[in-house]
């Protein structure tokens, strides 16, 4: 087990995210909640992981899955009460496991009663804890829009004036230049620490310097002071977990959001390397193997000694990445694996998605049964722009969050083990084959090679603290790199295709230790999807 009590305790940690809606139910309303996570702590035990990230449960209208918030320290019923919460906390440190919750300071929800007072008038003390600028109802301040559609403007006719919403209109963006809101979010994460929480996911992190008279959303002048005195004020203990999302951020920026001299955060996700394969949000070009390799060595180079990586293929935010850079079909498990070597021998700090373990793959629905607002919004934009349906949906099943937000997958029967009832977003059609429950019960399963991944992470200091050297970095087709310190060294090589590849073998590692494949045996031509993790002492 980890020494917690050290400063970079994380750096040698792996963290499980765990998206409460779809997790586990057990009051038979189709919505997981917190009884359901601590039902299921023996699992995550099991994996070996050292900690969870809990997306938002707190008390929330839902019209962005929790991330517009009503109320910070309360939970939403759907998920339980502060009691169930508390339990949690226990249940989880008894085990070794740290809680570290989902937190959005960027903006609330239009539901909180600060935003409710902010509209009272314009002389009341909460409305300045909101960003707003005069106007008319048919001349916004600027054109800036809204992540998930619209302006990013919404008009408030009583005041004659409109709210800056980066998101949504039900989500107005918090005005973080006055002290006082930054004092009463700072007192909110000391409750959450007071309780026993280890650390914090903070949502959308970037955007709140934001300049919205210069239409600058993200990555501001201000931001970096805020992240500095956030820091100070709420994260005082150097043991808590701090990680950033930071979708703009690259390496250069990222060096202050998680400098090693700890003044702001631990670490940031960052998502350079999700964009790679994208013409734009919603068309899809091949993986560029050698694209995606070149953007992982500039972020290993770029942070060693200066920072630290997070490591991760998969959020609620993102497609199931077996699907998207894997082989979903007859190479699933062997590509699923693959991708969790790659991942998993860089330096930084792992973060698995739900059901990643077990190679969870996307989902197809009809537009109605998708439940996400992005989906929705993007499915009516471009419907207007004169698109049809069948034009518009394989963007959808491509693309779309709720692809891996479906129930995880726990047993053959009936609604995956889920829940008892009809869940609120439909299980995926291969529940009886993809499964917690047949996962543990075959030696060769996604989910033990993710548990010999998390193992091997904790036995070999070179996982944590080895320089990396990407090798042949023209080579299309395979990803192949080296870990090393004074003592040990590391050789990770991934075949990225359904074909066979020549072996890739430095003259250094021949007898070389076989630490994990994802076949049987690990010599010869590189089979499809191969993985193979070799290991020699200096």
């Amino acid at each position: 087990m980890l020494d917690k009590t050290k400063r970079d305790w994380w750096k040698s940690a792996v963290f499980y995210q765990i998206y409460p809606k779809s997790f586990q139910d057990t009051n038979g309303d189709g919505v997981g909640d917190l009884r359901g996570i601590i039902g299921r702590l023996d699992y995550l035990e099991k994996l070996g992981v050292d900690g969870i990230w809990l997306s938002p449960v707190y008390a929330s209208p839902h019209k962005d899955n929790g991330y517009d918030i009503s109320d910070y320290r309360a939970i939403h019923p759907l998920f339980g009460t502060m009691a169930d919460m508390d339990e949690l906390l226990a249940e989880a440190n008894r085990r070794g496991l740290t809680i570290i919750m989902d937190l959005v300071l960027n903006h609330s929800s239009d539901q909180h009663p600060w935003f409710l007072e902010a509209k009272s008038g314009r002389d009341n003390p909460y409305h300045d804890y909101y960003i707003w600028r005069d106007g008319t109802p048919d001349c916004p301040p600027n054109d800036m829009k809204a992540v998930f559609g619209g302006s990013a403007w919404t008009y408030v006719p009583e005041l004659g004036q409109y709210y800056f919403n980066q998101f949504s209109p039900w989500q107005p963006d918090l005005n973080w230049e006055n002290p006082t809101l930054r004092r009463e979010l700072y007192d909110m994460i000391r409750f959450w620490v007071d309780k026993g929480v280890g650390g914090f996911r903070l949502d959308a992190i970037d955007k709140l310097g934001k300049d919205p008279d210069r239409g600058a959303s993200g990555n501001c002048p201000r931001l970096h002071e805020y992240m500095r005195e956030l820091r100070r004020e709420a994260f005082r203990e150097d043991t808590l977990v701090t990680v950033g999302e930071a979708w703009g951020t690259g390496v250069e920026e990222a060096k202050q959001y998680a400098n090693s001299d700890g003044s702001e955060l631990s670490m940031i996700f960052q998502f350079e390397h999700t964009f790679l394969d994208q013409v734009d949000k919603w068309g899809k070009i091949p993986l560029p193997l050698v694209k995606l390799k070149r953007c992982y060595e500039q972020w290993q180079h770029g942070l060693a000694g200066r920072g630290w990586n997070s490591l991760f293929l998969n959020n609620h935010d993102l497609p199931r990445i077996v699907s998207r850079w894997g082989d979903d079909g007859t190479y699933r498990m062997e590509s699923a694996k693959m991708l969790a070597m790659m991942c998993h021998g860089m330096q930084g700090t792992p973060y698995i998605y739900q059901g990643e373990e077990l190679g969870m793959t996307n989902i197809r629905l009809s537009i109605e049964a998708y439940d996400d607002l992005e989906i929705k919004n993007h499915f009516q934009e471009e419907l207007a722009k004169g698109r049809t349906p069948e034009e518009i949906m394989p963007s959808i099943y491509t693309w779309g969050r709720d692809n891996a937000r479906t129930p995880m997958q726990w047993t053959g029967g009936d609604w995956a083990g889920f829940s008892t009832v009809k869940p609120w977003l439909p299980v995926n059609p291969n529940y009886m084959e993809i499964n917690v429950e047949s996962a543990l019960a075959d030696p060769d399963s996604v989910f033990y090679f993710y548990q010999k991944l998390i193992a091997l992470r904790k036995r070999y200091p070179v996982f944590r603290d080895g320089s990396f050297t990407l090798l042949d970095p023209e080579d299309g087709s395979c990803c192949a790199y080296t870990r090393d310190t004074a003592g040990e060294h590391l050789l990770i090589v991934c075949n990225f295709t359904a074909e066979e590849q020549p072996e890739i073998c430095p003259e250094a590692f021949r007898g070389a230790e076989v630490l994990l494949c994802n076949y049987r045996d690990a010599a010869g031509p590189l089979r499809p999807y191969e993985a193979r993790m070799l290991y020699q002492k200096a």
